[in-house]
């Protein structure tokens, strides 16, 4: 006879849907040499890609003197 499946209590499913909204920030699935596999996100500031995020808002001369100049 099969094993009956306990259901989770209240607690147990917001722990759970925590934990995989957590994993979803930090974690995205992307497709390598054919299979899926979890990479971590790139850092973003508000959003935004760090490198478009300081190209939109540094200074032109801060840009020169660090080299980001286009």
């Amino acid at each position: 006879m099969a094993k009956v499946k306990k259901k989770l209590t209240t607690a147990q499913k917001h722990a759970r849907k925590k934990a995989k909204a957590e994993r979803q920030k930090k974690y995205m699935w992307v497709f390598m040499n054919g299979k899926q596999a979890r990479v971590k996100r790139p850092p973003t500031i508000d959003g935004v890609d760090v490198d478009k995020y300081i190209r939109n808002n540094a200074d032109p001369i801060w840009l020169h003197q660090n080299e980001m100049w286009e």
